[in-house]
C-alpha cells in the first residue's frame, strides 16, 4: 500500500477508518526524515495490512502543534483511536519492525483499561 498524506482535512477519517496507523512526522528541509523516508517506505511494503501516513509539518503546521511535536522525525503509531507510541529520532530498520511487533502484539483491551484509569486520576481532587 502507498503512504496516505495526512492533512487536518482527512485526519480524523483516516484515524477512525483504521485500526493501525503508522504516522511519520517529517518535513522535507530534515536530513534525518530524508533518510528516514527510505526505511519507513520499505516497512510499507513488508506490512500490507497497515496503514502508513505522513504528515508534512511544513504543510500541515496545525497538526504538528496538535500533537506537540517538538522534533522531527517522529513517529506515531495510533491502535483503535488511541496513541499507543511516539517518538522522535529517525529509527533504524531494525529498530522500526521491532516497534511495529510490540505494537501489534499490545492487547488494547489492556491500553484502554489504562487509559481510562490515568483519565479518572485526573480528574479526582487532589
Amino acid at each position: 500500500m502507498s503512504t496516505v498524506e495526512l492533512t487536518k482535512e482527512n485526519f480524523d477519517q483516516v484515524v477512525s477508518d483504521n485500526e493501525f496507523l503508522l504516522i511519520d512526522f517529517w518535513a522535507s528541509w530534515c536530513g534525518p526524515c530524508r533518510q528516514f523516508a527510505p526505511v519507513y517506505d520499505s516497512a510499507s511494503e513488508r506490512h500490507p495490512d497497515l496503514v502508513f501516513a505522513k504528515v508534512d509539518t511544513e504543510a500541515q503546521q496545525e497538526l504538528a502543534a496538535a500533537f506537540e511535536i517538538r522534533s522531527i522525525p517522529t513517529l506515531m503509531i495510533v491502535r483503535d483511536n488511541v496513541a499507543v507510541f511516539s517518538q522522535p529520532g529517525a529509527l533504524p530498520e531494525a529498530a522500526l519492525e521491532d516497534v511495529i511487533g510490540q505494537a501489534r502484539n499490545l492487547d488494547m483491551d489492556e491500553v484502554r483499561k489504562s487509559v481510562e484509569e490515568q483519565k479518572q486520576a485526573q480528574q479526582e481532587p487532589q
